[in-house]
């Protein structure tokens, strides 16, 4: 017996979860993609889904207006498509008649440019807290007890970011008890709950414990806003109110990389991705495969971490330009 696609979809996105493991998020996005699909073609059994129907569903995304007047951008269509492509691979494993998931092409992107620092800029932007902590001292930025600590929390920040190469999910989820200062090493958490090796810089480590020693507070969390009004979310309980401990949120981390890098002097966008990105390019800069670098960053794919091969194309053009045509002329 078949039965309509909403029933489908809600038994798949429980598979993603128990079987699948993947994150709640990653359910979610599933649910809003799909829930999309079958509100524009409608709840109908399966085998309704064709090629026919998938081409208007993709022209209906490529004309869709967003709720800021903007069509969809070409990698949310095809976010869209990917989640389609894995509901109709979940029906032909349970041999539910519908579409050949095979018949669902994604469209061709562009190839990803990425940012990155290098250079007088990273140092810049990794020296802009300890400037405005001597500033601090000097009294030119007023007495303030409180404003040593979160530079010297921002400082930590940014070298943990650059030593490791962590998404600013994975940085604000990090506990004090993650972080073994005696070590080079810790494991992190990351997409698709997937666990990785990252490594401890000698800088990371010592404003790390510099930071964590002059801490007054007993969060669990490695970075907290040191904000009174926004370090502390009050919720309910059946005692009455108690504190509940969080941490620095991401847009909190996303905002503190854009101020330094501003005082740093840097006109382009950074983003605490593109600390991410300079990870990886330095890596790949001073000698490191990209078998090994993709382990690194916890990538799944080796593709993912071929958009940095820019950097390689460099070196090889550097090989060229010192090897290429040497002898031309000398006969």
């Amino acid at each position: 017996m078949s039965y309509l696609l909403s029933r489908y979809l809600r038994e798949f996105l429980e598979y993603l979860e128990i079987e699948k493991n993947r994150s709640l998020q990653t359910v979610r996005n599933y649910d809003f993609y799909l829930g999309r699909f079958i509100e524009w073609f409608g709840d109908k059994k399966p085998e309704a889904v064709t090629t026919d129907k998938v081409r208007e569903y993709r022209l209906w995304l490529n004309r869709l207006i967003d709720v800021h007047g903007d069509p969809l951008k070409k990698n949310t269509q095809n976010y869209h498509l990917i989640a389609l492509r894995s509901f109709l691979k979940y029906l032909a494993k349970r041999d539910i008649a519908s579409l050949t998931p095979e018949k669902i092409e994604l469209m061709k992107m562009p190839d990803r440019q990425v940012s990155f620092l290098d250079g007088s800029d990273l140092s810049r932007l990794l020296e802009a807290p300890l400037a405005q902590m001597a500033a601090i001292r000097q009294g030119a930025a007023g007495n303030n007890t409180g404003g040593n600590l979160i530079k010297y929390r921002d400082k930590a920040a940014l070298e943990l970011l650059f030593s490791t190469g962590l998404r600013v999910s994975e940085l604000v989820g990090l506990k004090k008890s993650d972080v073994n200062l005696k070590k080079d090493e810790f494991t992190v958490t990351g997409k698709g709950r997937k666990t990785r090796v990252v490594f401890l810089s000698a800088q990371a480590k010592y404003w790390l414990k510099k930071y964590l020693d002059i801490r007054p507070d007993l969060n669990p969390f490695l970075f907290v806003s040191h904000d009174k009004r926004t370090g502390k979310r009050v919720k309910a309980t059946k005692k009455g109110l108690e504190a509940d401990e969080v941490p620095l949120t991401p847009r909190s981390v996303q905002r503190l990389v854009q101020r330094y890098a501003k005082a740093a002097g840097i006109t382009k966008p950074v983003t605490p991705h593109t600390m991410r990105h300079s990870y990886a390019t330095d890596l790949l800069q001073n000698g490191a495969d990209i078998r090994s670098v993709q382990a690194m960053l916890g990538h799944t794919s080796i593709t993912t971490t071929q958009i940095y091969t820019h950097i390689t194309d460099r070196e090889l053009r550097n090989i060229h330009k010192k090897f290429h045509g040497k002898k031309r002329g000398s006969d």
